[in-house]
């Protein structure tokens, strides 16, 4: 399993995953940065994701949907708030309605994606920020949790590819 420790800490309203793959950091930097192949891991594998647009750089959007096994929509965006690529990113990360449209009645969370070079290839720490102890639980709620775990366990196959 790519992931290897989970840790939620209510106190500073955050979920963080950390992950090690086997392949150099300007590899696993691709998966973020190319829409195609973050749309082979991005949500659970029951759950792909289309992106529709994907703009990594300051000022950037990505708007994306993911398709449930019986034909259901749910909709996201990122707007990207920092990128050094590629070593690290951050966006902020919402719901999407029906048009792609953020989705104000959700909570939006403030993610960090952070590449680092270990002896055997890469380290992803990837940190979610909450506004609110009930949107942390809400999402965790809603599958957050095992959805990102599962997310990120196809990375490996997508990296040997």
């Amino acid at each position: 399993m790519t992931v290897i420790d989970v840790q939620k800490d209510p106190e500073a309203l955050t979920l963080t995953f950390t992950a090690e793959f086997t392949a150099p950091v300007e590899r696993v930097w691709q998966v973020w940065e190319d829409p195609r192949q973050l749309e082979r891991w991005w949500g659970p594998p029951t759950w792909p994701a289309t992106f529709t647009e994907h703009n990594v750089k300051p000022g950037g959007r990505s708007a994306y949907y993911m398709t449930g096994p019986e034909g259901e929509r749910a909709g996201g965006w990122w707007e990207f708030t920092a990128v050094d690529a590629p070593h690290s990113l951050a966006f902020r990360d919402g719901f999407a309605d029906a048009d792609g449209n953020p989705n104000p009645a959700m909570p939006t969370t403030e993610a960090t994606v952070v590449l680092e070079a270990t002896p055997t290839g890469t380290r992803m720490t990837t940190t979610s920020r909450f506004s609110s102890l009930e949107h942390l639980e809400q999402l965790l709620e809603m599958g957050m949790q095992e959805g990102m775990r599962l997310a990120m366990g196809q990375i490996d196959e997508l990296l040997a590819a």
